[in-house]
């Protein structure tokens, strides 16, 4: 048992809990992909979405690799032998994780094969250059140099040019050529430029893969020599950040020379086509320095994540219905074309949102929007972890900057991949006249905060606050399933404004009437809560526990809930991504029962819901159940107090664990089963496409 298994344990009974108790944290996600591999294979879905998932499922691989494998390697190579909470090493975890990615991307890569002929009926072709007939390659060969053949650099590997750096995610060619005078033969390799299409059209819906069209003309690139082979491959590197913020004068400038160091980190993967010359295999293994073990052989071509240019080609027909957010019924009575005026609807009621049902521009980005025009407004603090490139959110708050008015953005540079984007938002932010800061120091500030500052006509200086789930990122919204709260309650508007001067002063509040905030409240909130069921299961008063999240991992609050259902509480636990709980073990979880549901929506939201005698009792924000959201992370979860906002929630996990809805259902050695169809055996319901059909439905409802 791990300290932190026992860290909210308030008596012995944990001592009675089994040792593997916890289902390993690496191999649930790798379960978690697998589910997304699921919805690429699925034959009744259409064919571009089909082409969508297995663009996520490689996008989602490359990331694992680059933080989580990385991670691993570095703990094997400093002889950190600790066990995991599921009682794995970490050389039996590498093992297990290599070993099921194998398969997954042997799987990945077949579906793909298999799905190149659903596209090519419906007049979508991917072919190879053997493919092409002499008027396609001659139309390729133009192509080639007036497009490709100038951004083409091709590296020779002799004793005056060493081996050349292989960028991470890059794809390559390594070509071997041969001096038709000496005979020698030679090494070189050629980078595919990322800067072009993926896919290269041969007319409107034909397309060839780049490194293909590259290869072709080797012999333009290598004049005089007589090309021998060549043989396309990626290699995936360490890219995880490493700032010690505590030695780091000045946070930007640390994170921006990690930047620099990201793109040398040491390889963790290297992928090859399984028809690779085992000579040229041999040289790439020790120029690169990675071991047997970390090759990965498949049928090209490599790189799937390049299929998101296929995605976004105009056919309809081959992608789910389109579906366009409305805005809340709570903040408007009947659809127009102008956003509502939120600060007035707010000043009336609290209004709950459901994106991307409903629209997050005419709600969070009109609230914003609306602010910084609002002569009234004094001041405005925000988060922000990601945002758009274009972000409507930030010229808002420059705006409003512009404007007079007092604006603090604490902008979260470490939020991972996008490190780079949010320097350059809080570069212009600072040069705006923003009040910009980096958070607490040793702490990701995850937290989705907006405050605005109003001097309302009564004379009242008011607090407006949104809380979310989701980051103001109004690309996203449209794609992630999030919840928020608008609210002008003025418990909730101290509380945040008091973490506000946590996160930009020396205060050490760490008290909240109504917010949960990490790493001080959040665990311990959520056990105590779950103790308070089991005694209320105990006093026959109604008890349950619903968990929506992304992911389930930490031992404290998963032996809570083992206890609980010990106890005879019923507990659901609805989860999108990685998941340590395992549900319906005899003895030890036969109360707990696990569902995931993935779709065209990610799953993104966070809701913990308690029965509470009959008076449930729910929270929403920004927390996972993870240790780096409740230990290294400032998180907030705000109560849901509405009595109507209760029951739309209840109402939600009901649909979400309801037999009538497709969904996987973990089984207690913590894999999936996907449950598609009924007893009956007719298809269950979508919850997304459901959910879609109510939210049309309440559009031509008006509120009453």
């Amino acid at each position: 048992m791990t300290a932190e298994a026992g860290g909210d344990a308030a008596d012995g009974e944990l001592d009675a809990l089994p040792d593997d108790r916890f289902y390993d944290r690496e191999l649930s996600w790798l379960e978690f992909n697998q589910r997304v591999l699921e919805l690429a294979e699925d034959e009744t879905a259409p064919a571009l979405e089909r082409a969508k998932f297995l663009a996520i499922f490689a996008s989602n691989l490359d990331e694992f690799y680059m933080v989580r494998v990385a991670g691993l390697k570095r703990r094997i190579a400093a002889g950190i032998a600790v066990t995991a909470a599921s009682g794995l090493t970490p050389r039996e975890t590498m093992k297990r994780v290599g070993e099921g990615t194998r398969t997954l991307m042997t799987r990945h890569a077949q579906t793909f094969r298999e799905l190149v002929p659903v596209l090519t009926a419906h007049g979508i072709e991917l072919v190879r250059w053997r493919d092409l007939d002499s008027a396609e390659r001659k139309a390729m060969a133009e192509l080639f140099h007036d497009q490709v053949f100038a951004v083409l650099t091709p590296l020779a590997l002799d004793p005056a040019h060493p081996f050349p750096y292989i960028s991470g995610l890059s794809l390559n060619l390594a070509v071997v050529v041969r001096n038709p005078h000496t005979g020698a033969e030679h090494f070189a390799r050629v980078k595919v430029p990322p800067t072009l299409p993926r896919f290269l059209p041969l007319g409107e819906e034909r397309f060839v893969p780049l490194e293909d069209v590259i290869a072709a003309h080797l012999d333009e690139l290598f004049p005089g020599m007589d090309v021998m082979q060549h043989h396309a491959f990626r290699v995936t590197r360490n890219e995880d950040l490493e700032v010690e913020e505590d030695e780091a004068e000045n946070l930007l400038k640390a994170l921006e020379r990690e930047l620099m160091r990201r793109r040398f980190g040491p390889p963790v993967r290297l992928e090859v086509e399984e028809s690779i010359d085992p000579y040229v295999l041999d040289l790439l293994v020790e120029e690169l320095d990675v071991h047997r073990g970390e090759v990965v052989m498949l049928p090209g071509p490599l790189d799937l994540t390049g299929l998101w240019g296929i995605v976004n080609l105009d056919h309809p027909e081959l992608k789910d219905p389109p579906f366009v957010p409305v805005t809340s019924p709570e903040l408007s009575q009947f659809e127009t074309s102008e956003a509502p005026d939120v600060i007035e609807v707010m000043r009336q009621r609290d209004v709950l949102l459901h994106h991307p049902y409903d629209s997050f521009s005419t709600s969070v980005q009109a609230f914003l929007e609306q602010a910084a025009e609002d002569p009234n407004v004094l001041a405005i603090k925000q988060t922000l972890y990601r945002t758009s490139g274009d972000s409507p959110i930030v010229h808002a708050l420059i705006n409003a900057a512009e404007a007079g008015k007092q604006v603090l953005v604490l902008v979260e540079i470490k939020a991972r991949f996008d490190e780079q984007a949010n320097i350059t938002w809080a570069r212009k932010l600072e040069q705006a006249g923003c009040h910009v800061v980096y958070g607490v120091v040793g702490l990701k500030t995850h937290s989705k905060l907006s405050m605005v500052v109003r001097q309302d006509d009564d004379g009242q200086l008011r607090r407006y606050t949104h809380i979310g789930t989701g980051n103001y990122h109004p690309a996203t919204a449209r794609l992630y399933e999030d919840l928020g709260l608008l609210t002008t309650n003025p418990e909730v508007g101290e509380d945040v404004s008091r973490l506000f001067n946590v996160l930009t002063g020396y205060s050490l509040n760490t008290d909240y009437e109504q917010l949960l905030v990490a790493p001080h409240s959040i665990r311990s909130g959520l056990v105590e809560r779950i103790h308070r069921e089991i005694e209320n299961h105990r006093a026959g008063l109604p008890s349950g526990i619903r968990f929506k999240v992304n992911s389930i991992v930490d031992e404290g609050i998963i032996d809570a809930l083992y206890r609980a259902s010990q106890a005879g509480v019923q507990i659901d636990v609805w989860v999108r991504g990685i998941c340590a709980v395992r549900g319906g073990v005899p003895g030890l979880s036969d109360n707990i029962r696990v569902r995931s549901i993935l779709g065209r929506f990610l799953e993104h939201s966070r809701i913990y819901w308690y029965a509470n005698g009959g008076e449930p009792e729910m929270w929403i924000g920004s927390a996972d159940l993870m240790h780096r959201n409740l230990d290294r992370r400032v998180e907030a979860l705000v109560r849901v107090l509405a009595t109507e906002h209760r029951e739309r929630l209840t109402e939600l996990l009901e649909l979400g664990f309801s037999d009538t809805i497709s969904s996987w259902h973990q089984q207690s050695d913590g894999t999936w089963q996907r449950v598609r169809r009924g007893p009956d055996g007719e298809p269950l319901m979508d919850i997304q496409a459901e959910l879609i059909r109510r939210k049309h439905e309440s559009r031509r409802t008006p509120l009453v």
